[in-house]
């Protein structure tokens, strides 16, 4: 019985934190290049337990779903989407080079070129400073070219270039910033087969409708634990009275 209790309780208490989980997702779904959380169940036996069936029910992060979300043309200049796989490196409020696939970018009044959060952006030689000028033009390669002031509208002088890097995703995780970065901690190479799409935004990946039908799930499997625990206690109310009669 007090088997029963403790898988119950563990049971419900890791559909909580799903619950968590589903509603960071939901809360997100409109964010720009936003990595929907995936988590699951898995089953821990018991330490001692006299049968191997005996086990506790435990919620584990697998990881993000690294699926594209939808590319929405803005017109922007400073608006960038990686097309396909690959991310665009920032440097994160503590100092490690991550990664992130929200291209909404801008320039600060030095003009360091940041995310919109306000991450300095990096380069293939670090970190990127724009000289005063107009008509900012962002290539596939992530070459960053615009007319300085002074010049001819026509000419053109590159600046610098985006680094764009492409690691396995098995060696990515998730920080609690929502950057991503490689499980080693080491920075990812620079990958020339990463490209971008200029005047554009990916959407999260996130998939409403998929999320809510797993809320609803979720709260039936919670109420189901529930009736576990009701049922284990009716168990004990009736072997009391049982142990009393005799």
């Amino acid at each position: 019985m007090d088997r029963l209790i403790y898988t119950a309780m563990t049971g419900a208490k890791h559909i909580l934190e799903q619950q968590a989980t589903t509603s960071h997702n939901l809360a997100n779904a409109t964010t720009t290049g936003f990595r929907a959380q995936v988590d699951q169940f898995r089953a821990v036996q018991v330490q001692g337990a006299i049968l191997p069936t005996r086990a506790f029910v435990v919620d584990s992060t697998t990881g993000s779903d690294f699926r594209t979300g939808t590319i929405q043309h803005t017109g922007r200049e400073l608006d960038v989407a990686v097309q396909g796989d690959g991310w665009i490196a920032v440097r994160a409020a503590d100092g490690s080079e991550a990664y992130t696939r929200n291209g909404s970018l801008k320039v600060d009044e030095n003009g360091i070129l940041q995310t919109h959060d306000g991450l300095r952006v990096q380069g293939d030689g670090g970190e990127l400073a724009l000289p005063p000028g107009r008509n900012i033009a962002m290539a596939r390669d992530g070459t960053i070219s615009l007319v300085p002031d002074g010049s001819d509208a026509t000419g053109l002088t590159a600046i610098g270039r985006l680094k764009l890097v492409n690691p396995p995703a098995a060696d990515l995780m998730r920080g609690d910033d929502g950057l991503f970065r490689t499980k080693a901690g080491t920075p990812a190479p620079l990958d020339p087969n990463v490209t971008l799409i200029s005047g554009a935004l990916e959407s999260s990946n996130v998939n409403v409708v998929d999320e809510m039908v797993n809320m609803i799930s979720l709260a039936r499997q919670f109420d189901m634990q529930m009736k576990m625990l009701e049922h284990a206690e009716n168990n004990d109310n009736k072997a009391a009275q049982l142990l009393s009669m005799n």
